[in-house]
């Protein structure tokens, strides 16, 4: 910095917080920090988003703060964003849905998947991955309100007709027939079924409880 040479000191940043990941996270955080400053007052977006999700996966793994690496992943997508990589945006995005569900902030999430399922409908390579995202937006909605659930889903339908034909949606018309009738069994043979093709995650098992459970006289297990 004495020498004003920003580049080379951004760099030396970087290398401390790195050397400080496993011994003292938060003073990683902090050289981390200093280095983005010098990147993001150099015009150099990229780069300081790269650290904002450094930043981020430490307050995942070493500091177990959700809240603060959902901050960080949110700046890293704007930062991506405003130099048109979209799909390291998109990828920054679907961190802070996942995360943003699981602290029950389910219209953000909502929103996140809905913007990523359409950014990647209509790309030719990326077109499969849209009936995910349009799935987790889904049970978001189901977990807030059944009936808003089944619109979101005609709404879904409507955009992206390859939805129709997933196995996705056919779980879901499963699951809020079984809600409707207030069928535990009939949820969880829908869910077995499910996961006998295509194994659920933590992340959709978390989730699927979550609406389990308001279902009348329910555990709250997938068993």
């Amino acid at each position: 910095m004495q020498l004003q040479n920003k580049l080379d000191s951004a760099t030396s940043f970087v290398d401390a917080g790195n050397s400080y990941k496993k011994a003292d996270p938060q003073e990683a955080i902090n050289c981390l920090n200093q280095a983005i400053d010098i990147y993001t007052d150099m015009g150099r977006f990229t780069i300081a988003a790269k650290h904002h999700i450094t930043i981020a996966e430490i307050y995942e793994a070493e500091l177990v703060d959700i809240e603060k690496a959902i901050a960080h992943y949110e700046q890293a997508a704007d930062y991506y964003k405003g130099e048109e990589s979209n799909s390291s945006a998109n990828k920054c995005l679907l961190k802070v849905g996942h995360y943003s569900a699981q602290l029950e902030q389910y219209q953000k999430a909502i929103e996140i998947y809905e913007q990523v399922a359409m950014s990647t409908m209509d790309n030719p390579l990326l077109k499969y991955n849209a009936k995910e995202y349009f799935f987790k937006a889904s049970l978001c909605h189901f977990i807030v309100d059944e009936l808003n659930a089944k619109l979101a889903i005609e709404k879904y339908e409507e955009m992206f007709p390859a939805f129709s034909d997933s196995r996705e949606l056919k779980l879901l018309k499963k699951l809020l027939d079984a809600h409707e009738e207030q069928n535990s069994e009939a949820f969880t043979e829908a869910v077995k079924e499910f996961d006998s093709v295509s194994r659920l995650d933590q992340w959709l098992t978390t989730m699927l409880l979550r609406i389990k459970k308001t279902i009348q006289g329910d555990a709250g297990d997938l068993k």
